[in-house]
This record gives structure tokens, sequence and C-alpha cells, in this order.
């Protein structure tokens, strides 16, 4: 088991797994990319209002893909570029500056990659330079979580933590399966329905030990810093208290969500019981380190592209023209396509 050492790692974080603060020794002097092409949307507000998104081909296509920029207007990928750890001026920063560590308040970003209430299986693509977010595909279908009763598509923001990896060469001590290549999953509980591709910045309340077809696959419970309820809700037990049935709930959803495709029910870690906050930011800790290994070629990636743009120390960073034409390879947008109408179907599961 992992001992529950608290929150002094953070401190002891160096500057450059942070990245995001140093140019690449390659990148020529900056400039905005402006005009933004059509399909760009910028996140307005507060602190979201750091990074930006454009869409390229037709949503709900195989072609569609969501691509990132930073407040600079440049192309980054959300898997590399956008750091773990939140703040107002994240890419100058050194990360002891930026840790708020007085209370519960280890204020992390989040990816949004499927808003509530939602069934397109949007996921960050790992394999592709700039990790884009794009549409599942299997057996040349595009995925759709399916409605099963009483759950009407995810019943959470969906997405995940930016870098963060899990280690398919690592096999876990807890769960004694290995990692799933993926980032670290996250789920948002907070009252707002969130927009694809959204950067929110979230604490983390606790964690659930998905066993997903024999990998080790975290989900992470988390609400928004600037959620209504945030200020009362600190850790697991605060949602069991203040949200009743949401734990239960997420804990079937995961349980039964593969099983109209034919596939049996997933199983738990620790008997299907949620982790602490401690437990959780370990988790979140080790695939840190883990992100950091692979972006510095220091461990097999396998088919993970890193290829980046503000990871200075990095092998794969690349200058922001190769960013701009890994995008414009891609096709344009095009008008928004309607989602298939199988995310209007329910299922009914027997007991």
């Amino acid at each position: 088991m992992r001992a529950a050492v608290g929150l002094s790692w953070l401190l002891r974080l160096p500057r450059a797994a942070q990245l995001c603060s140093a140019s690449c020794r390659k990148e020529p002097p900056s400039r905005l990319l402006q005009p933004w092409p059509p399909g760009c949307r910028w996140l307005h507000g507060g602190l979201m209002a750091q990074y930006g998104t454009e869409q390229r081909g037709q949503l709900h296509s195989p072609e569609s893909r969501l691509y990132f920029k930073n407040s600079k207007g440049k192309y980054i990928s959300p898997f590399h570029d956008i750091p773990l750890f939140a703040g107002p001026n994240e890419e100058k920063e050194s990360p002891a500056k930026r840790m708020k560590l007085g209370g519960s308040s280890v204020i992390l970003n989040m990816i949004v990659e499927v808003p509530r209430w939602t069934n397109a299986k949007m996921e960050i693509a790992t394999k592709e330079p700039l990790n884009p977010i794009k549409q599942d595909v299997k057996e040349g279908k595009l995925r759709y979580v399916a409605n099963i009763f009483p759950h009407k598509g995810y019943i959470w923001n969906y997405g995940a933590f930016p870098q963060t990896w899990e280690d398919p060469h690592h096999k876990d001590g807890d769960t004694g399966c290995y990692g799933d290549d993926d980032p670290v999953d996250v789920c948002e509980i907070g009252s707002q329905v969130r927009s694809l591709g959204e950067v929110v910045q979230v604490k983390v309340l606790g964690l659930l030990g998905l066993i997903d077809e024999g990998e080790s696959d975290w989900k992470v419970i988390a609400i928004a810093v600037d959620d209504p309820e945030s200020q009362n809700i600190n850790d697991i037990d605060d949602v069991r208290k203040l949200k009743p049935g949401y734990l239960e709930a997420t804990v079937d959803w995961f349980r039964v969500y593969k099983v109209p495709d034919g596939k049996p029910e997933n199983r738990f870690a620790f008997n299907g019981k949620f982790k602490d906050k401690v437990f959780a930011l370990e988790i979140i800790k080790s695939t840190h380190e883990y992100w950091k290994a692979l972006i510095h070629k220091k461990t097999d990636g396998g088919a993970i592209k890193c290829t980046n743009v503000l990871v200075g120390t990095s092998p794969y960073c690349c200058n922001e023209d190769d960013a701009q034409a890994i995008v414009e390879s891609t096709p344009p947008s095009e008008e928004k396509h309607s989602a298939a109408k199988e995310v209007d179907k329910w299922y009914f599961l027997g007991q």
C-alpha cells in the first residue's frame, strides 16, 4: 500500500517537471497566430481564458479534431504543454510559488473531454502529434456510451489530468495490474455542465480504482474550484454527505457501461470503495513522474506521441511553425454534424 505521506512532495517537484516556463531552444521569436481561423473558440472569463481551441474537420465524424492554443495563440499539446498544476501565471511561475498548500487546496488543471449528459466518447488522441481531442473509433464506428437507466450519458464532466501517464510497463502494487497507457481520468462533480476542451481548475477529493479489461484505470473524483459548493466539499466524505447517492451511482456507471456492447461488468480495486484525497494525490504524483520519464525519452512510450511546444528540456519539442503545419495538415472545420441517433436509445439491464 502507498504510504499516506501527505502533500510535502509538491514542494520538491523540480522546475523542469512543470515546464511551460521556458521556450523551446528551436523556437523562433514569439508571434501570435492571427487572425484566428473559423472554428476557433476562446474560453473567456477568469482563469479559463488562458486556453482556446480550434475545431478541425466535422464534429461527430472520424476526421474531427479539436486542437488547443495557449494565451499567446500558439498551438500546444493539451497532454504535454498544459501544466498539471494550475495558477494565474502558470506558464511563468515556479512550482513552489503556485502550490497552494494551505488547508485543502492543491489546484490542478483538468481537460474536459466529455461534458456531462453527453454520449460521444471523446478523448485526447495520445497517439497523434499535438494530441488533439477526437472521438474514439472502434471497428470503424464512432463510439458512444450507452444510456443505461437511469443514467443519461456521462454523469459527470469527464476528462483527464495533463502531464500524467498510467505507465503500461508499471504493475501497480494495489491493483496488481499494469497502467492503461493514458492520462489519469477525472470525474468533475460540480453543478455546471462544462464545454468540450475546456480547461477547468479543480481540487481533488478522492479516487476510485477501476480495473478495465485487466488494466489499472484510476478515476479521480474532483470538483471545480469555481463551483458554488466547492468551499464545502474538500474530501470524499463530504461528497457522501452533500451529494448522497452520487458515489454509488459512479460505481454503478463504471461497472456496467460496457455491458450493452456485449462485454462483462468491470471490476474494481478495494472492493469498489473510494480512497481519500491523500491517496489520490499520491497516484497523481506517481503518474506525473511516469509522464516526466515519457516526455524526456527515459522510458519506452510505444506509439505515444510526445510532440510539444513548451517543454524546453524534451527531445520531442518542436517550434511553433512545425506545430502550425501539423494542424494545417488536417481537414478544415466544417458545419457541425449531429450525433448518431443511438444516443437517444435507453438500455434497461436485468439483475
